[in-house]
C-alpha cells in the first residue's frame, strides 16, 4: 500500500481505512496517530464512548497475534461535504461481524479519521 498511487477516492479511503487494520500500524502511536484527527471519538460496540488518546493507548497494548486478522468488503463512500466523507463496511475479526462506519476529514492536507462506530452483526 505504501507509495501506491490511488486515482478512485473509494480505493482511497478503503487504503486508509485498512491501514488501521494491520497489526503493525495499530501498535504504534504514531502511525495510528498520523490516520486519526486530534477530535476523533469512536463510539464502540460495548457502548462506551472512546477518544483518541484512550483508543491510541488500547491499540498499543494489543498483542501480537492476540486477535485474527479483520476482512472487510461491502466498501461504499458518501461525500458529507467537499473535506467530509463517510465509508461504510462489513467487517469479520474471527467470529465476529460487524457493521462499521466511519467519517474522514481533509484537514492540514490530509485525510484522518474523525469518527468511529463498529456494530456487532449475527453474520
Amino acid at each position: 500500500m505504501a507509495g501506491e498511487i490511488v486515482t478512485d477516492n473509494l480505493a482511497m479511503f478503503r487504503i486508509l481505512e485498512e491501514r488501521l487494520h494491520d497489526p503493525a500500524v495499530r501498535r504504534s502511536a504514531d502511525l495510528a496517530g498520523a490516520l486519526l484527527d486530534e477530535d476523533f471519538v469512536e463510539f464502540g460496540s460495548s457502548g462506551t464512548i472512546y477518544g483518541r488518546a484512550a483508543i491510541l493507548e488500547a491499540l498499543g497494548q494489543e498483542a501480537d497475534g492476540a486477535d485474527s486478522p479483520v476482512s472487510a468488503s461491502d466498501y461504499a463512500l458518501t461525500w458529507l461535504s467537499q473535506d467530509v466523507a463517510l465509508l461504510t463496511y462489513r467487517s469479520k475479526r474471527g467470529a465476529r461481524h460487524s457493521l462499521r462506519s466511519s467519517i474522514w476529514r481533509h484537514r492540514d492536507g490530509r485525510w484522518q479519521m474523525v469518527f468511529h462506530q463498529g456494530t456487532k452483526t449475527a453474520g
